[in-house]
């Protein structure tokens, strides 16, 4: 089976809990870490933004990314969420398998 993180920024604690929790309820992800005080620095409608965000790094199975992505849209207070996978090249198996069991 093959296993991804996902990273998806948002600049509201609250909505990023909840998020989490909707993603892991509906088994989306076996787990969100959320990671406070980032500081994103990009450009916006030709203009050069400054806000302080969270991370979420999901882990869930490659076969979810497509559902996971379109639930993150619709939960997702930006017009353009960052929603980007990176492959799981290996990791412990039983942590690996406990993803496998706790998803879809």
């Amino acid at each position: 089976m093959e296993y991804i993180l996902v990273l998806c920024t948002i600049n509201n604690f609250e909505k990023s809990k909840q998020i989490s929790k909707i993603l892991v309820d509906e088994k989306l992800a076996a787990c969100v870490n959320i990671i406070p005080n980032l500081t994103s620095i990009y450009r916006w409608n030709s203009e050069i933004v400054e806000d302080k965000e969270f991370l979420m790094i999901i882990k869930t199975k490659k076969s979810l990314f497509e559902s996971l992505k379109s639930r993150i849209e619709e939960l997702h207070d930006y017009e353009v969420p960052e929603v980007i996978s990176f492959d799981i090249n290996s990791g412990l198996d039983k942590y690996l398998n406990w993803i496998g069991e706790e998803t879809k």
